[in-house]
């Protein structure tokens, strides 16, 4: 395997190699004959093999391995020398060392020994030029063409990691850029409630007060009525709030606004329905358990949506049941009402899951949604004996909550 490594970080692929230029490099000294050469015996193929060695590092130090191979060229040239060119052993180590960024010792150290070894030759042989030039171009272009290609792959790499830096660079500016757009939209969208629903449902609290205070409790029903007004816009105000807050500070989650309770609020909701001319039975069947923050606001948003289309659309005197029925993994939750309205008729809307249809407005489309973020859902039709029924199912261990 070319990702195999041993000591000193040697790879297989390194080994292989250092096995070309060891072949390389022993042909050159078979052939490497001519005047005041060593003769070839086992010394000579020895020290050709010690001249590889340093190739087996060239992964992890390619600046060492051509020095090194430089330097035990020149050792091999002072005490035993064989007639060998110095393009077979150094041409690797070379186009590692241009790879790497080394590209003037690169060119130092065979320039070196080139203009060493024309002055030597032509010293010791009285060649001419044309001979000599003959003679060391072959060389000067195998080495010539090493250090081009290393210098080349260190380019085209350079590019390589400068254009994912560029596409990374471009991709936090977009991610930046949506970030800021989505911030901007969230300040908007919280000015506009802050504008008109805020204040509206202030204004609706403020007039619910007076109206009591002037009624002074000579009226039963209409005391009762208009309490359930005032409460609920209250508290419906500051939930509002709550979740303005957390639009301008850009920290609203998935477990909605900081405050905003679960199903502990269902007997003040109940009793706020029941008070608006519906009356609600709540059924719990099971052992009651807290649950994750995330399920229990998602089933107190359920039934208050459930209860509220009971008053919108069940129709006069109806009645509704909620059954709260606690499973060993999961809250079953069914709101049933008596009603002749027509609660959730319609055409199926795109995006609603099936079993789900919806009128002009976007209840059952928020209750399918609130279900889904924790890994429920929710059914939602007309009951075969009358009236409308929604029932939904959420898991206790909702997304990214330990179960």
């Amino acid at each position: 395997m070319k990702g195999a490594r041993g000591p000193l970080g040697i790879r297989l692929v390194d080994v292989g190699l250092a096995v070309v230029v060891l072949i390389a490099v022993e042909l050159s000294v078979v052939t490497g004959g001519g005047p005041g050469a060593a003769p070839l015996n086992a010394a000579a193929y020895g020290l050709g093999a010690i001249l590889v060695l340093p190739v087996l590092v060239r992964h992890r130090w390619p600046r060492f391995e051509l020095i090194a191979c430089s330097v035990l060229l020149l050792l091999y040239y002072t005490f035993d020398r064989r007639n060998i060119s110095p393009a077979p052993l150094l041409s690797l180590p070379l186009y590692d060392a241009a790879v790497a960024g080394y590209l003037g010792l690169a060119i130092v150290i065979p320039a070196f020994y080139m203009l060493v070894g024309l002055f030597v030759v032509g010293a010791s042989t009285h060649q001419s030029l044309v001979s000599l030039a003959a003679q060391f171009l072959p060389q000067i272009a195998v080495l010539f063409l090493a250090i081009t290609l290393g210098e080349a792959v260190r380019g085209r790499r350079a590019l390589a990691a400068e254009t994912a830096e560029r596409l990374r660079m471009a991709q936090e500016e977009r991610e930046a850029e949506a970030a800021r757009r989505v911030a901007e939209e969230r300040l908007r969208i919280a000015r506009d409630l802050h504008d008109t629903v805020a204040h509206s449902m202030a204004t609706i609290t403020v007039q619910a007060g007076s109206a009591l205070h002037l009624l002074g409790g000579r009226d039963g029903k209409l005391l009762t009525a208009l309490t359930a007004i005032r409460d609920t816009s209250k508290e419906a105000l500051g939930e509002m709030r709550a979740t303005l807050g957390q639009l301008r500070d850009g920290t609203a989650g998935r477990d909605g606004p900081a405050g905003v309770g679960g199903l502990d609020r269902l007997p003040a909701l109940r009793d706020a329905v029941t008070a608006a001319g519906a009356p609600v039975t709540v059924e719990v069947k099971g052992e009651q358990r807290p649950l994750p923050t995330a399920v229990d606001q998602a089933a107190y948003r359920i039934l208050q949506e459930s209860l509220t289309n009971v008053l919108r659309h069940a129709g006069p005197a109806a009645r509704a049941t909620v059954s709260l029925r606690y499973e060993p993994a999961a809250l079953a939750i069914r709101v049933t009402d008596d009603g002749g309205g027509e609660t959730g008729t319609g055409p199926q809307r795109p995006g609603l899951p099936a079993g789900l249809t919806a009128g002009g407005g976007h209840g059952l489309t928020g209750m399918a949604e609130r279900a889904a973020a924790v890994g429920g859902e929710v059914t939602a039709g007309p009951r075969a004996e009358g009236g409308f029924e929604v029932v939904a199912r959420l898991p206790f261990a909702a997304d990214g909550e330990e179960r």
